[in-house]
């Protein structure tokens, strides 16, 4: 397989999730220019990380789909699979919106400052079906990612940003309303955009690859489904729990409400910066077929690796960084201090990021799951343990958040390789013991 192939299968699937990461700044740069900004950006923070949260179990879908979606059966299977946990969390997000769970979770257990925790309810309420249509769209968008329509993703994900910024223009600009409602109603109609559009765009496949008449003889039980998927959920919960945990951290730090304010401008450059990384998993699921495929997905992200390093130093050395939280963002000086300080922190955490993505989509596409789900515990028992003693030694709250952040990701990485080169060390011997027994 050329550099080429991958490279072409591989854009369309990076593009998606930076037009996707481009979403938060968006709505922050509209956030900044409204009335209270700071509380406002604390809100948006805490409501983005719980939801996520939430929404965590059905974050790998994508790869479920993508690996195990082959024909009707399997599709009807994992469609039945999807829907379970639609319900399921759109019932806990109710839960946390609508009753005294919230007040236990935001006000007691993470320590919101109640003129904060209030906003978080309004918005908490407002992404009410944002964990249903994430779950809907990433199934759909594995099975476009399974039979080569991976630019329909990106499509589907442009679409969702213009509604965000048609909502944006309207309840921002428009009517000016609080920077809480603008942001938690352009992430959830978004989402609900990207949906219907996947759902659109998935049924020419019902006439060909998941026609009822190809269907393969062989099913796809529930049990082995739901075996699968659980490693893969786990870890999802895993990674996006260091969302809540931070926040955790930053509201009983010094100043938490400027660090409450700054800490989801530095995710954002952050995350725009793993895009390339991001998008690694499902291409290597979909195309790591044989030893010469493997090793051309190494070398493509081995290249990939230099032009992420090389892209983060250019961006703090040419001071691009201060550029887009001053006069892109409007942030006020004391949360561009902050954010800029967690930038400088992270240069290496993109390029490391991609090793980690890299290496768990070997190891799914092996169907080897368990691995990927113990690595990310050990990203969270070192994330854990960098806040605790951020906290007992009252540390700067960004720069702790961001130290968590960089170090876990180092020794994610160590675990993942060992791991990766214990199980192709397997397989190996599997494939030679035939061959000296005969």
């Amino acid at each position: 397989m050329s550099q080429r192939n991958i490279l072409r299968f591989w854009l369309p699937l990076f593009g998606s999730w930076l037009l996707l990461t481009s979403e938060g700044p968006l709505i922050t740069t509209v956030v900044n220019r409204l009335p209270d900004p700071v509380t406002m950006l604390a809100a948006a923070g805490i409501v983005l990380a719980l939801s996520v949260f939430i929404e965590s179990p059905v974050i790998n879908l994508l790869a479920t789909s993508t690996a195990k979606v082959v024909d009707y059966n399997s599709y009807r299977q994992v469609r039945r699979f999807t829907l379970h946990w639609i319900v399921i969390l759109t019932i806990v997000h109710l839960l946390v919106g609508f009753t005294s769970l919230f007040d236990w979770i935001v006000i007691r257990a993470m320590g919101v400052d109640q003129e904060i925790a209030e906003w978080v309810r309004v918005g908490m309420q407002i992404m009410i079906p944002w964990s249903g249509a994430i779950a809907w769209r990433r199934f759909l968008q594995g099975i476009l990612i399974k039979f080569d329509r991976t630019r329909t993703v990106a499509v589907g994900t442009a679409i969702r940003l213009v509604s965000g910024a048609i909502t944006l223009l309207i309840l921002g600009y428009g009517l000016q309303l609080p920077g809480i409602v603008v942001g938690a109603a352009t992430w959830a109609l978004g989402v609900i955009a990207e949906a219907i559009y996947a759902t659109l765009v998935v049924r020419p496949l019902f006439a060909n690859e998941l026609a009822e008449a190809n269907a393969f003889e062989e099913k796809l039980s529930y049990a082995d489904l739901f075996w699968f998927h659980l490693p893969l959920a786990g870890t999802a919960v895993l990674t996006l729990l260091v969302q809540p945990m931070a926040t955790f951290a930053l509201a009983r730090l010094e100043n938490p409400k400027l660090s409450l304010a700054a800490w989801p401008l530095l995710f954002q450059i952050l995350l725009i910066a793993r895009a390339p990384a991001l998008a690694m998993p499902e291409v290597i699921i979909a195309l790591n077929k044989d030893k010469e495929r493997t090793a051309a997905l190494w070398k493509f992200i081995g290249t990939l690796f230099g032009v992420t390093l090389v892209g983060m130093i250019l961006f703090v050395m040419s001071s691009a960084d201060l550029f887009y939280l001053r006069t892109i963002q409007k942030a006020v000086p004391a949360v561009t201090d902050l954010a800029e300080s967690g930038v400088l922190l992270s240069i290496l955490f993109p390029a490391i990021t991609l090793l980690v993505f890299a290496l768990r989509g070997f190891l799914i596409s092996n169907q080897t799951t368990r691995p990927v789900n113990y690595g990310m515990m050990i990203n969270l028992v070192v994330t854990a343990t960098i806040l605790a003693i951020g906290l007992t030694l009252n540390w700067v709250g960004v720069f702790t958040a961001a130290l968590a952040l960089n170090v876990a990701v180092i020794f994610e990485l160590i675990y993942l390789f060992w791991e990766r080169r214990r199980t192709a060390a397997m397989q190996r011997m599997i494939v030679e013991k035939p061959a000296v027994s005969a």
